[in-house]
This record gives structure tokens, sequence and C-alpha cells, in this order.
């Protein structure tokens, strides 16, 4: 069996993991390319000072670095030493945030314990007990020699049959067809094209030129960033590497010396063209500007006094990556088939992201939950320079700050927003933010509702869970339970399927059976080569080739493009339309005097659509409901998106609802969130979404799905609100983990989805969950919670 020819660009600690990784696997046609020496060639690798923590608040980054810890122990302490980690904390917050983060150590399968201020001092002698709350500490967390990991890396790949060549400058992307076809070099004073099917780039801070010469945005912005190491010191036995965010601040010992890591700074980017300008012994290492340590300097004095007799030196700017939302750059490219990029990517993540690459270009899909790290998941908004280094500098700031579920960017806002957002602000409005768009989370002209309002809602939340959430959201809930309410459901991306084949294509690609009559409108599933859940979509058949899809965003609709056959157009018809939700049982007494549509139940069947008009304005209604109530989604055009909702509003019925309603509701009636109840880590079957799949017709996916199912996902009634992540324990052992969560009005109690294994996920079952460190007793609850015969969505 041939095997492609791949050329990886950058030999840095990726590059060098990515040969390994693929040759490992029997790809050995593997040339990496090096402008620099091989194997400190002047990139971030070659200054990281190499601490990997693995804890983060993100499952598929922890996997990544757990993954990384095992590679790099097993190739010797000269590229891994198992030091061990501790994070401490000065401020209570901080120790409440350290509790927070054992739960996900919890939770991902990190083993971590939280230590008092006098076991801190035991691991780290220099520190001041005074200052020091207590601390975090991962045993298996520890050192990478980045430039040794790459060479042993390399050396095993090269053995395999792949080859190395330092000082070979790329200068084109060579493509025909849309397809890569060569890297252009320049080596030696010459030009040459080295052939290849597959290019990946792993360049890291030199990822948006490469990706400039192959025409593709890469969305990341170099940013330079501070380290120094203090003069000898008596420090005894080596110690764990030690992180003090309050100050934003790590360290680790360097011999009888400490280095000091700060992102206190500002925020210095350095655009491509001022790397090479202002390198010094490196294009990596940029020229120390003490002003900005100084600061840095006294805090780490505070910590460590011992410092006090000493003085910084070998100080350093050293250019690292950061995107946009601070996750990798994952994918291949949407235009040019064959060139992929594995960028922005630490030590920390190294060999994880380079088994995911690998695993994507060997078996066309990853073990690993990659949403997150998806190159496509940006909106074209989110792509403008101006936006990547925005972000990118406030991900700097924010990079050791804590930070809540709910908490969105500050800025640049408003970046998108619905026709109906003049009206929403007039209602009051607090708006959060999600792939740029402005969403209502609730509503202040809504809190009249509150005084004739009996609800326990907020009493079961704590200072934590009340951020970013208002006792409105009851109010609001109770209306759309009781009356009718409108939601602005915009930001969901809608995509069109049309054209020859349209009907096929989408049959194969989705798990239920999407070839019905025009009128209809079908839940299902897109599942990747594993079986595992790529997306759930909502797909209504306008005409005989032509579909309307509700999708969960830019990933679907780059799977979709990516799969479809000559003639069939997929389109995101997002920008130009919106939609309102119109729910409540009082859904049908509203809009029925102002549509030409019968809105009967037998008129209008649930999960089917219709065109018509309300009042003056076009609307393509879909008989779908979110919330568990009866009700349509309304679609126009952007233009008569305002006149729609004046409309609407001025029957004198509805109330607007907010996101934090929203989610309360769709939680009571079991309705998932792709992305955070399940993703293509889970399989329909084991995610109570058996009933969109089809046994009698072919599709993508389907040859490996299993049906035993050993863990499921389940609802836990509980005694207190909480957040999502957290571990999940029975039998004084952790056996899951908290995906949704929210109050649920109309039951009347917290409710939690929780992954839990399958022995444990029947009704009546007790557990603990484990919420900054506090027992929350919950029970395993049968589903749905609220209207289990679907009467009221029936109507």
């Amino acid at each position: 069996m041939s095997r492609p020819r791949l050329v990886i660009i950058g030999a840095g600690i990726v590059g060098c993991a990515l040969a390994d990784e693929l040759t490992e696997r029997g790809w050995t046609d593997v040339t990496v390319l090096e402008q620099g020496p091989l194997f400190a060639a002047g990139g971030s690798s070659s200054h990281a000072p190499g601490l990997v923590f693995q804890t983060n608040p993100a499952k598929t980054m922890t996997e990544f670095a757990a993954y990384t810890v095992r590679k790099y122990t097993a190739l010797g302490e000269h590229c891994f030493r198992q030091v061990g980690g501790l994070e401490v904390a000065t401020t209570p917050e901080r120790w409440a945030d350290l509790h927070r983060k054992l739960g996900w150590a919890e939770s991902w399968g990190v083993e971590g314990r939280l230590l008092d201020a006098d076991a801190c001092v035991e691991l780290w002698p220099l520190l001041d007990r005074t200052k020091v709350f207590g601390g975090f500490h991962v045993p298996t967390d520890g050192l990478a020699a980045a430039p040794a990991c790459g060479e042993t890396q390399a050396a095993r790949a090269s053995e395999r049959g792949a080859r190395f060549l330092e000082r070979h400058t790329v200068v084109g992307i060579e493509q025909h067809g849309g397809r890569v076809t060569g890297v252009s070099v320049l080596a030696g004073g010459e030009h040459r094209t080295i052939p290849a099917d597959v290019v990946v780039c792993a360049a890291g801070f030199w990822g948006p030129s490469i990706g400039k010469l192959a025409g593709l945005t890469v969305p990341l912005l170099p940013l330079a960033h501070q380290y120094a190491k203090s003069g000898p010191l008596d420090l005894g036995r080596p110690g764990p590497i030690l992180r003090h965010q309050d100050r934003d601040l790590y360290f680790r010992q360097h011999g009888d010396r400490i280095g000091i890591g700060s992102y206190a700074h500002r925020p210095m980017p350095v655009t491509q063209e001022e790397i090479p300008a202002k390198g010094t012994v490196m294009p990596s290492v940029q020229a120390f500007t003490e002003e900005d340590f100084e600061p840095a300097w006294r805090d780490a004095v505070e910590l460590l006094p011992a410092l006090a007799g000493s003085a910084y030196e070998d100080g350093i700017n050293g250019v690292f990556s950061f995107t946009p939302d601070g996750f990798p750059l994952i994918g291949e490219a949407p235009h040019l088939d064959g060139f992929w990029l594995a960028e922005a990517v630490w030590v920390t993540h190294s060999a994880g992201v380079a088994r995911a690459v690998a695993e994507l270009l060997v078996d066309g899909t990853s073990g690993f939950d990659l949403h997150e790290c998806d190159l496509a998941r940006f909106e074209q908004a989110q792509l403008s320079p101006a936006f990547v280094e925005e972000r990118g500098k406030q991900n700097f700031v924010e990079v050791y700050d804590v930070i809540h579920p709910l908490q969105p960017m500050e800025s640049p806002r408003p970046l998108r927003t619905s026709p109906f957002h003049v009206r929403q602000r007039e209602l009051g409005a607090y708006f959060l933010e999600g792939s740029g768009w402005e969403r209502p989370q609730w509503f202040e002209a809504n809190a009249p509702l509150l005084e004739s309002l009996s609800d326990e809602g907020a009493a079961q939340r704590d200072a934590w869970a009340s951020r970013y959430w208002s006792p409105i959201a009851a109010a609001e809930s109770h209306a759309t339970r009781e009356r009718v309410a409108l939601y602005d459901m915009t930001p969901l991306k809608r995509i069109e399927v049309s054209g020859p084949g349209s009907a096929a294509f989408l049959q194969r690609m989705t798990t239920n059976n999407v070839d019905r009559k025009p009128g209809s409108v079908t839940y299902t599933l897109l599942l990747d080569a594993r079986g595992g859940i790529r997306s759930d979509l909502t797909v209504a058949r306008l005409a005989e080739e032509r579909f309307q899809i509700g999708a969960n965003g830019n990933l679907d609709l780059d799977w979709l493009s990516w799969h479809a056959p000559g003639g069939v157009r997929v389109s995101d018809i997002t920008p130009g339309t919106c939609c309102v939700g119109v729910w409540g049982p009082r859904a049908r007494e509203l809009a029925q005097p102002l549509t030409d549509l019968d809105l009967s139940n037998e008129g209008f069947r649930y999960f089917t659509c219709k065109s018509g008009y309300v009042g003056h304005v076009p609307v393509l209604a879909l008989r779908v409901s979110y919330v568990g109530e009866l009700g349509w989604e309304l679609y126009t055009t952007a233009d008569m998106g305002l006149k729609l909702w004046d409309t609407l509003w001025a029957r004198g019925l509805a109330v607007a609802g907010g996101r934090a309603a929203f989610n309360s509701l769709r939680v009571e009636k079991g309705y998932r969130l792709w992305g955070v109840d399940m993703t293509s880590e889970h399989n329909p079957y084991e995610a109570g979404l058996a009933f969109a799949v089809r046994d009698d017709k072919d599709f993508l996916g389907r040859d490996a799905l299993r049906r035993e199912v050993t863990r499921k996902l389940v609802p836990l009634l509980s005694a207190e609100v909480v957040m999502g992540k957290e571990p999940v324990r029975h039998g004084g052992r952790t056996v899951g983990y908290v995906t949704s969560a929210a109050y649920g009005h109309t039951v009347q109690r917290p409710i939690a989805y929780a992954w839990l294994p399958a022995e444990l996920a029947v009704p009546g079952t007790n557990v603990d969950i484990s919420y900054f460190g506090r027992r929350v007793p919950a029970e395993v609850a049968a589903e749905p919670l609220y209207d289990p015969g679907m009467e009221k969505i029936r109507r």
C-alpha cells in the first residue's frame, strides 16, 4: 500500500513529535523542513522554559498534556523530569479556584491534591509561609527539555525513514486544482521544490507567514513573554515547578538558580517582519525590557524572600503564539486539500496535538475531541487582523486569571447583532457573547414579574453560580411555561443545502431519515468515522432538492462543504437571515391572528415547516421547540427582522426570554447541547439519542457504531446549582463528570446532566458532586423531567 509524500514545515517540538507519530503509524515518506539549525532552530521550542502543568478547564487540553507527560517521560530524564507541579494561592479567591481546579483534575483523570500552607512550604522551602493559603499539587507534572524532546523524537522518526533538512527556508506552497503538490524552498542559495501530497505547517509563530503562502489566514498572534533567572541560591533539593497565578508568575529551578516567567507585563505583540529584525541570539528571543520586569521581580521577592539577596539576570522577551480563544489550530485548509495546520501549540500539549494530527491524517479521525481546536471553528468576523490581535493580547492578559465559565469577552463588542438588538436594549437586556454575537441573558423589563413569583432558584445558588445570572431568569422561565415568550435564535448557524443530489447527500451524511416529503423537519446527527457525534442538526426540507439546516456552528458548515459532491451547494445563510422562537402555551393565540398559515395542531403538525406571512413579513415557520413548549421558530431575512419582532410584540401577549431561562427550560426537557453534553467522544446510544439513528439506511460512521453501552448521559437532581465540569463521585471514587447544569424553575430543583457508568445510571442512584471541594448530594433521575408524554409540545 502506497503512503502519501508528506512534508512538515518546522522542526520544533511539534514538528518532530508529528514525524515520530506518523512514522510509527507507517507513514515513512516524511520530510521535515527547518529554516534554522537542527534542533535548537530558533523558534519557541528553543527557549521555552518547558513547564508542563496538565490540569486545564478543557478536557481535551488536559488529555493533550497528559499524553505529552506519558510520552516524554518514556523518552528518558534527559527529555522529561517528573518533578511535580505546585500552584499556590495567596488570596481567598485563588484558594477557592484551586478547589475548582482539583475538580477538573478529578473529572479528566489527573491525580492531584490540595495542600495546606505548611505542606506547600515543605515542597518549596523558599515560600513565605505567611503569604500562602494553600496549594494544588500534581505529582506527575514536570519539566520538558523541548530541544531534547524534539531531537529524540526526530531520531526515532529518522530510523523509520523520515528525513530532516535544516536551513531550508520555505518560500512557496505549490498547488494545482485546489490541492497541494509540493513545497518550494531556498537552501544553499538555490531554489527547489519538494513534491508532497500532504503538507503540515508546524512552524509555530511563523504560521501566519506560511499560511499566507497557501492563501490561508492563520489566526495567531506572536507575543513576547518575559523570563529571567535569579543569581545563585541555596535551593536544597529540587522542587516542583511552581505557579503564583495571583501575580501572573511561574518558577522553576535551574541548578542553583530560579527561573521566573511573567505574564504580568503589558502585551507585546511582534509582527512577522519584526521577529527576525528584532531577534537577538535567535529569532524567538527579543531584547529584554527591564522596566516591564521590575514589578514582576518585586512580586517574586514577596513570595520567595530569599530572592531579595539576589538579582535577576539572563532576561529575555521570548516569543510565543496566542490565538483569539487560547486553543491550538488544528485542521485542513478549507480551500486547499492536503494543507494542514498544527499551530499555536505549546510544549505542554505538543505530543498530544501531534498524536491527534497523525490520527486525523492516517485514520481520518482522532480519539481526541477536537472541536475546540479545529481551524474551521472561527467565523469570518473572527479572522480579521484587528480581531486576532485584540483577542490575542487579551488572552495573554487573562492567561492566569480566574475565569468564570459564562464570562464573555469585553472587546470588541458589539461585533455581531441580530435585527432585534435595538428592541432588546430597550427592554434592558443583559448581554453575554457567543461566536461574536450579542446574546441576551435576561431582560430587566421582566423584573416586575418577580413580585408575584415564588421560586427557590436564587436560594440554591452560591455567589459563583449567581454571576452572570439574575432571578429574572426564573420569571422568564415561568412566563414561557405559562404564557408565551420570544427568544432570539438568530445566532443559530443556518446552512442551506441545495442542488441535484442534495437529498442523497444528506441521507449519506446524517443518521436519521431526511429523505421525507417537502415540509418535513428531522432531528438528526452527524457522526465521524469512529461513530462519534460530530454535531446534531435540525433539517427542514423546503423542496425536493433544497434544505435548510439548523446547525451548531462553522464546523458543520466546513464538514458538509468538504463532503459535498459536485452539483450540491452548501451555503451559510446566517448573516442574511434571522430567527425568533415563539414558545409557550399561548404561542398559537399570539401568532394565529397575524398569519395566513393555519397554526392549528391539525393544520400544522409538530416537526413540519411552512412558508407564509406574519403581518407584512414573509417567514419560514418550523414547528419545533428547544424549550419543550408549543411554538414555532420563525425565520425571515435580516432586513425584515425588526418588523417581525414588532409585529409579534404588538399583540401584547409575549415577554422577551433570555439565554438563562432558555438553558433552564431545555435542561428540564433533557434536550442535549452539542459540545457540552456530547461530543465526538460519545456515540448516539450512550448519549440517549438512539431515536435519531435509522438502522435501515447507510450513513457516515454507521459501521463503527457500537450498540453496547458502558456509560450514559443522565440527569441528576442535586442539592444546589453547580456549573458544569465538576466530578461526580460514588463509593469514594470519581465515576463521571457534569456537563450541563441549571436550576429547573418548573420542577423546582437544581439539575445537572452527567456522564456515569451504565451500572450507576439508574434512577434512584445516589451520588455526590464535588463542587469547589464541597460535597453536593445528588440523585439520578428519569428523563425527561418535564412533560415526558410530550402533551405540552404537541398540543
